[in-house]
This record gives C-alpha cells, sequence and structure tokens, in this order.
C-alpha cells in the first residue's frame, strides 16, 4: 500500500511529491482538493475521516476549531464552510500543510495552517476533530491527545475517529481514566466516533 506508514508523520516526506485530485460531496457541497504522495491517505478520503464527516453535524455556530493531524486538509475544507468559522489547521507534514492551505484558500471561513509550535500557546478551542495518527504508536499518541485535548474551552468537545480493531475502545477507556467524558458517538465501517468531554 505505498509509502503512507513510513512517511506521513515525516516533517519532510522522503517520497516525490505527485500530486492528485480527490472529490466527495458532503451536505449538498462539492469538495474537490489536491492531495499527494507523502501525506496521509494521499490516494483517497480516508474512511475514516468519511465516517467522521458524515457523522458528525458540522458546528452550528461562530468558533475557534481545530483539525488536528490535517493532512491535506478534508476535514478543515468542510469546518471552513461557515464564514464565521475560524479553524486552525495543525500538522507535522509541511507537504500536507501546503496541501491544506491551497486546499482552504477559497473556503469562506478563515483557515490558519500551521505546524504545532505556531500556534499561540493561549488559544483555546471550541471543538476538536482529528482522525489521529494511531500508527504512530500509543505513547505518542497519549502525549498528542494529552497536549491538545487540555485546550478545549469550558464547554468544548472534541471528535475523534478510530478503528475499532486498532484500538477504539482502549482509547476510549485511557481517555476515560484520564478524566474525560467519552461518548461513542457512532460506529461505521470498522470504524468509531468518540465523543470527548472534559469532566465536571
Amino acid at each position: 500500500m505505498s509509502d503512507q506508514p513510513e512517511h506521513y508523520f515525516s516533517e519532510q516526506p522522503a517520497v516525490d511529491d505527485r500530486e492528485r485530485t480527490i472529490e466527495f460531496d458532503l451536505d449538498g457541497v462539492a469538495y474537490e482538493l489536491t492531495t499527494s504522495t507523502g501525506v496521509f491517505s494521499g490516494n483517497r478520503l480516508d474512511p475514516g475521516t468519511s465516517v467522521l464527516l458524515h457523522k458528525v453535524v458540522p458546528p452550528e455556530a461562530a468558533g475557534v476549531f481545530l483539525d488536528l493531524g490535517c493532512g491535506y486538509g478534508p476535514i478543515s475544507a468542510v469546518l471552513a464552510q461557515r464564514e464565521d468559522a475560524e479553524v486552525w489547521a495543525v500538522d507535522v507534514n509541511r507537504r500536507a500543510l501546503d496541501l491544506t492551505r491551497r486546499n482552504t484558500e477559497k473556503a469562506p471561513g478563515t483557515v490558519h495552517v500551521a505546524a504545532p509550535e505556531a500556534v499561540p500557546d493561549d488559544l483555546r478551542f471550541d471543538e476538536i476533530w482529528s482522525n489521529p495518527p494511531i500508527k504512530v504508536g500509543k505513547e505518542a499518541l497519549h502525549e498528542l491527545l494529552e497536549t491538545w485535548l487540555p485546550r478545549l474551552k469550558d464547554g468544548g468537545v472534541a471528535w475523534l475517529v478510530v478503528s475499532k480493531h486498532l484500538g477504539a475502545d482502549s482509547l476510549a477507556k485511557w481517555l476515560s481514566g484520564k478524566g474525560w467524558d467519552v461518548d461513542k458517538h457512532a460506529s461505521s465501517n470498522g470504524y468509531r466516533v468518540l465523543r470527548v468531554d472534559r469532566s465536571a
């Protein structure tokens, strides 16, 4: 299955940059995004991302939203359909960031495309959306979530999509043990969508 696992975690992918176009429709909006080798799911809309986008209603009010591990930007493109949305698209992969920048430049909302270290420390989010990089390993994944989930505003919510066979239920249990309220919001095509809130 090509270069994906070896390279999409890298800041600078080693594989040649071979671009292609991916199209999908959601809620009556047609999306045509440019992707490439060396980024997550560079040859299609990832099935997990598709489940997340189809099972969770996009934000119904203005807010600040984080697309954590944005890849080439399909989640950011959807979140930025609101003119009053402020979206932060974050990834370590510089090629992915360049693609997200291009794929959202005409979106109605405001999209800030940034490496993790470029996000202001005091910025807080109304919602976090993520198809998290499970294959980085449990320790790195936990560190990632412990870094970003506490940056939810009071009353904020995170939406995570995880493959069942790659540990969705064990991740839910770990998050609960860390003091988060976790709801198994939806399941489809072998994926589970977790809704994560701060415990009262």
